[in-house]
């Protein structure tokens, strides 16, 4: 297994309920596809560099994993369907494999 990192944000006035929705749902998605979450990390509300659907803030969350790289498309795949995750990267990093 490779390790990734993903980082994505949502509207910062999402419920918290909403918020843990969107979060379990990503971790079930990796979880399937063989993964394992090592660390997640809430940076919380930023301040976006340019509007994003209106929005001119975000919050942030940082979750680093190992999966398989054949996983990567159904992961990405999620991603972009759920409503609640506005923007979102996966970045391979070959320092923590």
């Amino acid at each position: 297994m490779k390790a990734y990192e993903l980082l994505f944000f949502v509207n910062p006035t999402l419920e918290e309920e909403d918020r843990e929705a969107t979060m379990l749902r990503i971790d079930s998605t990796i979880a399937a596809q063989g993964g394992v979450v090592d660390n997640i990390d809430n940076w919380g509300r930023r301040k976006l560099a340019y509007e994003i659907d209106k929005l001119a803030d975000g919050d942030y969350t940082l979750i680093d994993f190992h999966a398989e790289p054949a996983s990567i498309d159904e992961i990405n795949r999620v991603l972009r369907i759920t409503d609640a995750v506005k923007r979102f990267i996966i970045v391979a990093r070959t320092d923590r494999d």
